[in-house]
């Protein structure tokens, strides 16, 4: 048998059961912070896996599709080239990026979709077929497609290709610039100041932004044209994509 405590002796009644201390103020706030340091720190990390993994998926799925229309408008038989849905694409085999489709414009539809955009403003891009001038693009690095997330790879000597319905343009890099500032706007001229060419030429310039998952500068890869070739019908590729 339970021995009696005095109160039960005396009072005839059960003791009470011990009262439960309550929680420290203090422990408390360190608690709700910690849980919600947990909360912000999940939502981060989706907020991460969205921009840097779910927006390539479905900017490359977008970009396919616009693909295939172009090259269907293209088997559509002769006749003047239809930029409407893109002038052709880009094919850089050091970037390991598959073809990009080259649209016009570098506004964020255009880019936001897995395509590159070659420059309307502050600096009008000639185009390839142009008998002189600067292609000018510009293409995501990280996210909605990160076309030109590789560009670190694209050294001089490497070659560049840009495809069109009916001509292949094969350019060669001559020079890379790793940093400079998302203002200057002279390696967009007909010249690109900063890359060592001193006279007009059939030049093609790559810009993205660095450092990855920034854009606080830009880095850029200029190319010169050594070569064109016409599109046979069995569209087979220039010797550098094979």
């Amino acid at each position: 048998m339970t021995a009696r405590t005095e109160h039960e002796e005396r009072t005839g009644e059960s003791a009470p059961p011990p009262r439960r201390r309550g929680r420290h103020p203090v422990a408390t706030v360190v608690s709700v912070f910690g849980e919600l340091l947990i909360t912000a720190g999940l939502v981060l990390g989706l907020f991460v896996v969205y921009s840097l993994w779910w927006t390539n998926v479905l900017a490359d799925r977008e970009a396919t599709k616009q693909g295939h229309t172009v090259r269907d408008r293209w088997a559509g038989g002769p006749g003047a080239l239809d930029t409407k849905d893109g002038i052709g694409f880009l094919h850089v085999p050091s970037m390991k990026n598959g073809e990009v489709l080259v649209k016009k414009g570098t506004d964020t539809e255009n880019l936001n979709n897995g395509t590159a955009g070659y420059y309307t403003d502050p600096v009008k891009s000639d185009l390839p077929w142009d008998k002189k001038g600067n292609f000018t693009l510009a293409a995501h690095r990280d996210g909605h497609g990160a076309k030109f997330h590789n560009i670190d790879k694209v050294k001089t000597g490497d070659a560049v290709v840009f495809e069109t319905k009916d001509t292949w343009y094969v350019y060669k890099v001559f020079e890379e610039l790793p940093e400079t500032s998302k203002y200057n706007v002279d390696v967009l001229q007909a010249v690109p100041k900063g890359s060592g060419a001193k006279k007009p030429g059939r030049y093609i310039t790559l810009t993205t932004c660095t450092p990855v998952y920034t854009s606080k500068y830009r880095y850029i890869v200029w190319g010169e044209l050594v070569r064109t070739e016409k599109v046979d019908k069995d569209r087979t590729k220039p010797a550098e994509l094979r």
